[in-house]
């Protein structure tokens, strides 16, 4: 049996069910080598688009997914496997399932979240801030959530933040460059976040900008790891050699 990958630009949308009870846990996509993975290891692979990768589910929580069933629809364009949840959840959140977002049927009512669990950093603090940037975007109320805030203004509000928080730490570098320099002479008082320790600053104003890089690279459904694999696309490459190849 042949799927159809033109129909979705060479994705397979999946809904996947729990094996046994027949819960619906997630829906993802597979591209043709993460179909042939899953085939091939019986575990299930996606394609996130997000980080533009195949990833196995499970990889960094544990919460992999073994197949029992898989079965093409009718138009050969979409995909329902049944799996064996390990670990019990198969949502980032680690809710049993992803579909927990409970829409009222009144007309009038907007959607609310039922019962939110907490997000579980098993997974990488970039992806945990990534999810919750994308969470209070749709979800949350500016009035109380920071984020939320930032994305009611637009981006030059978050763009703002960037910028802001470049700046304080590129003048906390300053303010440890001269405290490793003259902190004998005892002239000048240095550590906001923690006296004595400027390198505190340093570490809480970089902080500062990943967080509001990720809330701008969210707001594109940029996962952060995107920026990681460009990083690592670069090494061993001269920093002059690679600039001098960019396309002008």
């Amino acid at each position: 049996m042949r799927v159809n990958w033109q129909k979705l630009d060479g994705l397979l949308p999946v809904i996947v069910q729990e094996d046994g009870s027949n819960e619906v846990l997630m829906m993802a996509y597979m591209n043709e080598e993460a179909l042939n993975l899953s085939i091939k290891t019986g575990f299930a692979h996606y394609f996130s688009r997000t980080k533009n990768r195949i990833w196995k589910k499970g990889e960094e929580s544990g919460n992999t997914q073994e197949i029992k069933d898989m079965k093409l629809d009718c138009d050969n364009d979409s995909l329902l496997i049944k799996v064996v949840q390990n670990g019990g959840a198969a949502c980032h959140t680690g809710a049993k399932s992803c579909f927990f977002n409970q829409i009222s049927l009144e007309p009038t009512s907007d959607t609310k979240l039922q019962n939110e669990p907490n997000l579980n950093l098993k997974y990488d603090i970039l992806d945990h801030l990534y999810h919750v940037a994308l969470q209070r975007k749709l979800n949350a109320d500016a009035s109380s959530s920071y984020i939320a805030k930032l994305y009611s203004k637009g981006e030059n509000a978050y763009l703002k933040k960037v910028c802001e928080e470049a700046g304080e730490f590129a003048f906390a570098i300053k303010d440890l460059s001269k405290f490793k320099k003259y902190s004998d002479l005892e002239r000048e008082s240095f550590g906001e976040h923690k006296a004595g320790d400027p390198a505190t600053d340093v570490i809480y104003e970089g902080a500062d900008i990943i967080f509001h890089m990720i809330v701008a690279l969210a707001d594109f459904d940029i996962h952060p790891s995107r920026v990681l694999d460009e990083l690592k696309r670069r090494e061993g490459i001269s920093g002059i050699e690679e600039k001098n190849g960019r396309s002008k």
